[in-house]
């Protein structure tokens, strides 16, 4: 299956053959079994498996657009949603919608959320209410989507790396994180949090500030901050974000982001 999307992503031509055709369709289907996966992790690291990415991307022109109708709503789109929610023990609150090619582990409760084709929701984990899980997307175990969150995809613009948030992270209300960041397990990210690969997060636990990109270290716990940037006009305040300290070991996972907060004297 690898080559054939390999040639196939080289050469669109080849969407028309009926072998390139079952090719896509086989991946879609089995990374809506979770069988496959965009990324998976690979001992201390996560390996992009790319071909699988690129099988998302081409399973849209070859899907034709058709109505479907679920009681008195009507929706008009090429991708079919997914079903079987209660064999797959998964809790799905009215509105919640996921496409089918997203993997939803047992377990999972989605509140009037939105997981999008390709993305990985492993078991225990809350999508809160509207928060949406972009395509291809990994989120781990046990985690805490909050209300509004929005977990970046990576098809509208293509990009090579997934989101990744690992096992028992704590998203806040309102964050958002894009353009591959990866956070790691069991961090929280306070309320309103924006993370993009060009973000500057700045660890202040220490004497002097250590800045990273595109990753939080496992544990941190995160609140929204401003630095100083000199542009041509004058000097304003740019958006990062701050590692204020760690979650120490002898907290419940299952905490409240606001315990968490406390913990550091901090009100988010």
């Amino acid at each position: 299956m690898k080559e054939t999307i390999e040639k196939a992503w080289e050469n669109r031509e080849l969407l028309k053959n009926k072998e390139t055709i079952q090719a896509i369709e086989s991946v879609i289907e089995q990374i809506d079994k979770g069988m496959l996966r965009v990324a998976e992790p690979n001992g201390e690291t996560w390996q992009v498996n790319e071909w699988v990415k690129k099988a998302v991307v081409l399973y849209f022109p070859i899907r034709q657009m058709e109505t479907i109708e679920v009681g008195p709503f009507e929706f008009h789109d090429k991708m079919a949603l997914k079903t079987n929610y209660k064999q797959l023990g998964v809790r799905v609150v009215p509105h919640a919608v996921a496409r089918y090619g997203a993997y939803v582990a047992a377990g999972v409760i989605m509140m009037p959320s939105y997981i999008n084709i390709g993305a990985y929701v492993d078991s225990g984990t809350m999508v809160d209410t509207w928060a949406t899980v972009g395509s291809c997307a990994q989120i781990g175990k046990d985690v805490h989507l909050s209300g509004g969150v929005g977990i970046g995809g990576v098809l509208e613009p293509l990009q090579a790396a997934p989101v990744i948030v690992e096992d028992g992270a704590f998203i806040g209300s309102r964050c958002i994180v894009v353009e591959g960041v990866h956070i790691g397990k069991e961090a929280v990210l306070g309320a309103n949090v924006v993370l993009t690969k060009s973000t500057k997060i700045i660890d202040v636990t220490g004497n002097e500030p250590k800045e990273i990109r595109g990753y939080v270290p496992e544990r941190s716990v995160v609140i929204p901050g401003s630095y100083t940037k000199k542009f041509t006009a004058g000097d304003y305040q740019v958006p990062c974000a701050l590692i204020i300290g760690q979650r120490k070991a002898s907290t419940d996972l299952k905490t409240s982001l606001n315990d968490a907060l406390r913990t550091h004297n901090v009100a988010v």
